[in-house]
């Protein structure tokens, strides 16, 4: 499957799982929702390797990298985001985790050593600027306060946990560990540290056998879980997580564009610019485009310009000799 496909996967999924999250809130604590989530999933990716006779065991060196991703990824990240969200708005949440974004570049930087392309700054300050712009109007009616600051704290913890889970799956990648597999013991570990969390803190385990909350919960534990994690991580693996992490900025905006469609939220300036912010950003990063090769050449000298110190010689062409999208 090529890289636009898993990137587009993943995007979509998750920016989905934000409406459906709706309906996974009301009798049951969210801590249990997210156990109830991993099990689910972990037992059906078992399964499937099961059926397709994908090895299961392995040493205890895999197991520790089994149990770094499932408390990173699947367990501490969640708790801390379901958390933040007590305190603050979904909106101001949004943008918080959206932070994920810089924090894989650094990261990325620190564990292996991955060059950052200067394209890679421009795209993720054009996301942000993005995202900023999108909740302006719910930002702008914040007021700077102790919970505030307690709940981004939260959630900017959420999303460096998050962002160390993406480094431990592409580290396991790297020494060849199989995604399906870390992934359904990453889910299995994080559902165990999820659940004694919550028997810990004296969270009942309670269960709503409702249609919206059992059908919600599938979609998340299938397609929220097996469907997109696998599809993300994947592209970790492929294009590092310095790349992958800008899905992050995507998942709200699609989740916005849902809104409109489906709930009926007005499409006014601040989401038209935002959304336009984005895009552009996400187009910058990942490239899923042709450039035109005077334009390239054009791009390479200004690189060598403000980065190298060299001489800039040409001038910025007219037009591009194909647009992009062709």
């Amino acid at each position: 499957m090529s890289n636009l496909a898993l990137y587009s996967i993943a995007v979509l999924v998750w920016g989905s799982t934000w409406l459906v999250i709706n309906f996974q809130l009301g009798e049951v604590a969210p801590e249990a929702s997210v156990v109830y989530r991993y099990a689910i999933a972990a037992a059906l990716l078992f399964g499937w390797s099961a059926l397709r006779g994908l090895k299961l065991k392995f040493n205890l060196h895999a197991h520790l990298r089994f149990f770094t991703l499932g408390m990173l990824l699947f367990s501490f990240n969640y708790i801390a985001t379901y958390s933040a969200q007590q305190y603050i708005s979904s909106a101001l949440n949004a943008v918080a985790f959206s932070t994920m974004m810089w924090m894989n570049v650094v990261n990325a930087r620190l564990f292996f050593g991955t060059r950052i392309e200067p394209k890679l700054w421009l795209g993720a300050a054009l996301g942000m600027a993005g995202i900023v712009t999108l909740f302006w109007p719910e930002i702008s009616a914040i007021s700077l306060n102790d919970t505030i600051f307690l709940g981004a704290s939260l959630s900017l913890g959420g999303a460096f946990l998050a962002s160390l889970g993406n480094m431990a799956s592409k580290s396991a990648q790297d020494v060849g560990l199989p995604i399906v597999q870390s992934n359904a013991w990453g889910m299995f570990y994080g559902m165990l540290i999820t659940a004694l969390i919550a028997w810990r803190r004296d969270i009942p385990f309670t269960f709503e056998y409702t249609a919206s909350y059992v059908s919600s919960l599938l979609y998340l534990a299938v397609f929220g879980s097996i469907v997109a994690f696998g599809a993300y991580l994947k592209l970790v693996g492929n294009i590092g997580p310095h790349k992958a992490g800008y899905a992050v900025v995507m998942f709200p905006v699609v989740a916005v564009i849902l809104g409109v469609v489906f709930e009926g939220l007005e499409l006014s300036a601040n989401i038209g610019s935002g959304i336009a912010l984005v895009l552009a950003g996400n187009l910058v990063i990942l490239g899923f485009w042709k450039k035109g090769s005077e334009l390239h050449l054009w791009l390479d000298e200004l690189k060598h310009y403000w980065f190298d110190r060299k001489t800039l010689s040409g001038v910025c062409p007219e037009e591009p000799t194909q647009a992009p999208g062709q």
